[in-house]
């Protein structure tokens, strides 16, 4: 299993590593910074750096047992296992998605309804809802910005998967469940606001996510609603 830093500090832009092995999508490291795609958040981008050699890092994934692939650009040299190398995270992209990831989590509080889809984009990102009509886009999205400009603290926890049990309506989405197994859960909290399993990255407080628009709410089936935002700033 690879070490999955991120979980500790989703700021963190690099990390030694040893390569442990290579797959046919990519590289595999012993400890890495790099968010694999799931959870509707994509896969990080970036670069490998060694002692005579880089790679650039198009996607990351996770196989079928969790380990993380660092998928490497067409053509790439990959390092041998065994090599030393640091990794580096493309972080401006990291972060956009780390704010957008975050006003998801804002926008489920906004609209307390079943969640049945979702993603997040570079500078974009959309929940579906279990939902007959389609809520007022100026009310969301002066409720999201309110939420956004109060600086609310985003934070974790951790539960076992028998106290997610015994709490079923902190789970949202009605298409993914969070991930069992592990013995324990991640919980994405911003106290007050809104609190549900997550293992993605986001900002440390909900100012740093900036003005967002509703740019469209759209009704995809007879109980479905797509809300649509991206970053006001561009």
């Amino acid at each position: 299993m690879t070490e999955r830093l991120y979980t500790r500090d989703a700021y963190r832009r690099q990390c030694p590593a040893t390569v442990q092995a290579h797959t046919e999508r990519g590289v595999i490291l012993d400890a890495t910074v790099f968010y694999p795609v799931g959870g509707g958040q994509p896969g990080d981008t970036g670069r490998l750096h060694w002692d005579g050699g880089s790679a650039e890092v198009v996607d990351t994934v996770a196989d079928t047992e969790g380990r993380i692939v660092h998928v490497l650009a067409e053509g790439a040299t990959a390092p041998e296992p065994g090599t030393e190398v640091n990794a580096e995270i493309d972080f401006d992209r990291r972060h956009r998605l780390m704010r957008m990831h975050t006003c998801l989590h804002l926008l489920s509080a906004v609209l307390p309804y079943p969640v049945t889809g979702g993603q997040v984009s570079d500078g974009s990102g959309r929940l579906d809802f279990d939902l007959p009509d389609s809520p007022d886009k100026t009310e969301v999205e002066a409720e999201l910005n309110r939420l956004i400009g109060e600086d609310h603290p985003v934070g974790e926890r951790w539960i076992t998967d028998a106290e997610l049990d015994a709490q079923p309506e902190l789970v949202k989405t009605l298409s993914v469940q969070p991930p069992r197994g592990a013995g324990r859960i991640r919980l994405l909290e911003i106290p007050g606001v809104d609190l549900q399993p997550c293992g993605g990255t986001h900002v440390k407080q909900t100012s740093e996510i900036g003005p967002v628009r509703v740019r469209k709410i759209e009704k995809k089936g007879r109980m479905n609603r797509r809300v649509k935002l991206e970053f006001a700033d561009g």
